[in-house]
């Protein structure tokens, strides 16, 4: 059964990110539906990495799962409708229900750690500033995401290999290859589209 989680989670995760950095090649009907698809096939991973997180008391990933939930849909919403300007309403619930969460997970690991005292618990917090962050600015459509995805990438290779977990370090190996990829075309493209408009003024 974890053999089963770990290759359903990781394989949704790097699916993710394989469309992601697709996306940034392609014209702008095709890009959004690649979104639309990496949005919505990250969310039906979740519940495999929380499981396989909970099995190792990895209760600040865990929270970071859950909580970046919200902002998934949100940028998959963004997507599907169009949505230019981002609702600034809807973006600070989600902030708050991330940081809520985010709070919970933290600190029921300081409990029952009695402090942060584990390498386990650096890393997660590795994953966790880096994927919670990073979720709510692709959502945003920022590029400074892909560097946030970046960091948590590499704190989530080094808790799997940390807890024994071969399948899903060499799948975030794989994913960090597909971020900085994606990083490089979408900055391109941003400094693309900067250069034209400014030849257009």
């Amino acid at each position: 059964m974890t053999l089963f989680l770990q290759i359903f989670g990781g394989g949704c995760y790097l699916v993710n990110k394989i469309l992601f950095a697709a996306a940034e090649t392609q014209p702008l009907k095709v890009k959004r539906e690649l979104l639309i698809w990496g949005w919505a096939i990250y969310v039906i991973g979740v519940p495999a990495w929380v499981i396989i997180l909970a099995q190792q008391d990895n209760w600040i990933a865990v929270s970071v799962q859950a909580g970046v939930v919200p902002s998934m849909l949100f940028g998959l919403y963004n997507v599907y409708h169009r949505v230019v300007n981002p609702s600034r309403r809807v973006g600070r619930l989600v902030s708050a229900f991330t940081y809520t969460v985010l709070t919970l997970g933290l600190g029921y690991s300081i409990w029952q750690r009695h402090g942060i005292n584990a390498l386990t618990q650096v890393l997660e917090m590795g994953v966790m500033v880096g994927f919670l962050i990073g979720s709510f600015l692709m959502a945003k459509r920022s590029l400074a995401g892909w560097w946030c995805f970046m960091l948590m990438n590499v704190s989530m290779a080094s808790l799997m290999v940390v807890q024994h977990k071969p399948i899903l370090a060499g799948q975030q190996v794989a994913s960090l290859a597909f971020v900085v990829l994606g990083y490089v075309m979408a900055a391109r493209n941003a400094a693309a589209a900067k250069a034209e408009s400014g030849l257009g003024g």
